[in-house]
């Protein structure tokens, strides 16, 4: 009844609503500046280093996740940093999601990477017990940052 495939440029409306509803659930709805275009030149466009992958409950789609390589100095290999994870909510606690996680942690595996990590909301409390049920460990002791728009056009012109 679920199935997982990679997308396919045919799907960017789909990955686009994705989104959408996403940034809605996540109160950033008026972040989104994605557009079709924008996804068909990011993710399908060569070389792109970003993987969406779609989970279809029966022929319904139920959820994505968006991924891409990062690196652990630490580890000294790469790793697989989950960008987005989301389910539709009324097929929530149908195993779409943890059935997403799995199929990362089976890709991390296969290509040698050591580790898979992402971020979730502080206020996300059933997203963070359900990584914690998982067995992922929350890492308290680190505050995320960002650079985008004006701050990061200053940054980059700075000498």
């Amino acid at each position: 009844m679920l199935t997982l495939r990679p997308a396919a440029p045919h799907d960017i409306p789909l990955i686009l609503a994705f989104i959408r509803e996403l940034a809605t659930y996540e109160r950033l709805a008026h972040e989104v500046k994605a557009t079709e275009e924008l996804l068909q030149e990011s993710l399908f466009a060569a070389p792109s280093t970003v993987e969406v992958i779609l989970a279809f409950y029966g022929e319904e789609p139920a959820g994505f996740a968006v991924v891409f390589p990062n690196f652990s100095t630490f580890l000294g290999r790469p790793g697989l940093y989950l960008e987005d994870l989301y389910v539709r909510p009324h097929l929530r606690g149908c195993g779409i999601g943890r059935a997403l996680l799995t199929h990362l942690a089976r890709l991390t595996q296969e290509r040698g990477y050591g580790r898979l990590e992402w971020a979730a909301l502080n206020w996300n409390e059933p997203a963070l017990a359900f990584y914690r049920h998982l067995g992922a460990t929350p890492l308290d002791d680190w505050i995320g940052f960002r650079l985008t728009g004006e701050a990061l056009a200053q940054l980059a012109q700075a000498e």
